[in-house]
């Protein structure tokens, strides 16, 4: 990636609402350049879409969890994905649609995938959690990780900003 390319993600990622122009003026290059080489990183992939960091609390939900679950391991390859297009249908469901933020393949404490979510309330993760343990293509056992939104300590809230320091070091130590 080249060090222009990589000066924008990282602008990018700490504020995606601040203009070509002004990305311009920082790294000191045109605004024509900041607008191709955005363009050439949004075709080649590296920028998957612009989007805010909102205040969950704020916007009432209580709760984020992180579920790890099992898939069966007892499926044949097409078996598995008939019942993998079938979750797909049901994340569009309303309670799914609302609340799953990721839902993907991985591996750690004995399980094969992470379901990363938000809610109102403990009552509406219990529901949450119920339904997704009637999914045909996970195990039943599942354990999750809750994060109390309004409780006062706060460590590190998410935002990409370290990732972006953090790149800017590694190009540093590259050259």
């Amino acid at each position: 990636m080249k060090e222009i390319e990589l000066m924008l993600l990282s602008a990018l990622m700490k504020n995606s609402r601040v203009s070509d122009r002004e990305i311009a003026k920082k790294l000191g290059v045109s605004q024509p350049t900041i607008s191709r080489t955005r363009q050439k990183l949004e075709k080649e992939g590296y920028i998957g879409g612009y989007t805010i960091m909102p205040s969950l609390r704020r916007l009432g939900y209580q709760i984020i969890a992180m579920t790890f679950v099992r898939f069966r391991g007892d499926l044949d390859t097409q078996e598995a994905e008939k019942l993998r297009k079938r979750a797909q249908e049901r994340f569009r469901d309303e309670t799914f649609a609302k609340s799953i933020v990721m839902f993907e393949r991985g591996m750690g404490f004995g399980y094969t995938g992470v379901i990363v979510s938000i809610h109102e309330s403990y009552s509406a993760f219990a529901e949450f959690l119920r339904r997704i343990k009637r999914f045909e293509v996970l195990e039943t056992d599942v354990r999750s990780f809750l994060t109390d939104l309004n409780d006062e300590v706060h460590y590190r809230t998410l935002t990409f900003a370290p990732l972006s320091n953090h790149l800017l070091e590694l190009k540093k130590k590259k050259t």
